[in-house]
């Protein structure tokens, strides 16, 4: 490689490096100028990779081609639509996996905006980028955007008698989370309710147990699953539901067959599970 070349790559290096740190300081919340900067960032990396291609590969020993058949090729072809499936059933070893993504990775960089959260890009080898938002556990809530807000609405659903775990839910399903876990623990919500000296005591507004129904609490103890694996398929109507308009639970039949019910759709043999009154009356 001549002396110019060698400028030529060292100031494509240098203008690629320089829009990587522009990227990495820019707010994540000013997404206009980010997504700018990522671009320019892009652009320079793409450049100084096929400079370095292009003066390297002179200089590379050619190496003779071997001819693959049209069943071979056939199948090269088609490992892209593949790979998802064989990446999710584990069928490859770790150190497969490992040197599978060394193959198909060039870097990745990495850069933490907030305590919550980590920014990744994956620069794969041929230019293309992933960019990810990954979420980190933290220390306490107060680490996590929009704890204060969280609290406050936990407060105001806990003031009008709605249980821990719905409330957990609903926050859930509106983004919020704990500081350990991606969803909300019923243990936050506790933690919150109690921190400002609000008390559910819930055998005064309604009975722990209904003559003839199963609370959705209930349900899940003797179905041994978690309260929340029912709340999110009543919130995406695979299990269809009205509260009780005296209770303000979800009471399902005390029966052999509500249980057999849930058991079929735990196990995929039913898509949906429907409680409604009036399906129930008809």
């Amino acid at each position: 490689m001549t002396s110019a070349h060698q400028q030529h790559l060292e100031r494509l290096r240098y203008e690629a490096t320089l829009a990587e740190r522009q990227f990495l300081r820019v707010d994540p919340d000013n997404r206009l100028v980010a997504a700018t900067l990522e671009t320019r960032w892009n652009t320079a990396l793409a450049e100084f990779k096929r400079a370095e291609e292009a003066f390297t590969s002179p200089q590379e020993p050619s190496r003779p081609l071997i001819p693959l058949s049209q069943e071979l090729q056939t199948a090269f072809k088609a490992i892209g639509q593949h790979l998802p499936t064989i990446w999710r059933q584990g069928l490859l070893s770790q150190q497969r996996t490992k040197a599978l993504l060394r193959c198909l990775i060039d870097k990745v960089v990495l850069h933490r905006p907030s305590p919550e959260w980590v920014h990744a890009r994956i620069v794969w080898r041929g230019g293309e980028t992933t960019t990810l938002q990954i979420p980190v556990p933290v220390g306490s809530l107060k680490d996590l955007a929009g704890a204060e807000a969280m609290e406050r609405l936990v407060l105001e659903r806990s003031a009008v008698g709605i249980a821990d775990e719905e409330i957990a839910h609903e926050l859930t399903v509106q983004g919020y989370r704990s500081p350990m876990h991606l969803f909300v623990l019923p243990s936050t919500v506790r933690t919150l309710r109690l921190k400002h000296g609000q008390f559910q005591v819930r055998h005064q507004s309604h009975p722990r147990r209904v003559a003839g129904s199963l609370t959705l609490t209930q349900l899940a103890k003797a179905l041994d699953i978690a309260p929340h694996w029912i709340y999110d398929r009543i919130n995406n109507g695979t299990i269809q539901i009205e509260k009780d308009v005296t209770t303000h639970l979800y009471l399902f039949p005390d029966e052999s067959a509500t249980l057999q019910g849930f058991q079929r759709l735990i196990k995929g043999d039913l898509k949906k599970l429907n409680f409604s009154r009036g399906h129930q009356d008809a």
